[in-house]
């Protein structure tokens, strides 16, 4: 004779298959391969080469979590690839702007301040020194 489950072996049957199908979840925000948890870049770490920031544009250092702008020539600006909004990675700098994939949030090459939302806040700066074609992190 058996008996059938009971409430409580029901609850935890389920409660534990919910558990195993959330290990494989991502976090929200992160449909571009990027987590914002990932290790950022550290100091003197190098990024890239001046070369590759076109002037009025700028490029986006994927793995390290930072953004290179050239709003004029020979002056450079970094800042935090991580959106604002909900920590997703910007991927793209054009026309001007730097661009978040997830939710259409911009932001300014020149300050990173907001062109347009749901970001609440600019984009952090970050220290970099550019020394010949090399820039690293200060």
């Amino acid at each position: 004779m058996t008996h059938p489950p009971t409430r409580r072996t029901v609850l935890g049957a389920g409660a534990a298959a919910l558990a195993v199908g959330c290990a494989g979840c991502s976090s929200y925000g992160d449909g571009n391969g990027s987590s914002s948890s990932s290790a950022a870049a550290t100091s003197g770490q190098e990024l890239g080469h001046a070369s590759e920031v076109p002037v009025g544009g700028g490029k986006v250092f994927t793995a390290e979590k930072v953004v290179v702008t050239q709003p004029k020539k020979g002056e450079f600006k970094a800042f935090s690839a991580v959106c604002t909004h909900q920590g997703c990675t910007v991927n793209a700098v054009e026309d001007g702007l730097i661009q978040c994939p997830c939710h259409g949030s911009r932001f300014r090459i020149a300050d990173a301040s907001v062109a347009a939302g749901p970001a609440p806040k600019p984009l952090p700066p970050r220290r970099i020194t550019v020394s010949g074609d090399t820039i690293t992190l200060a």
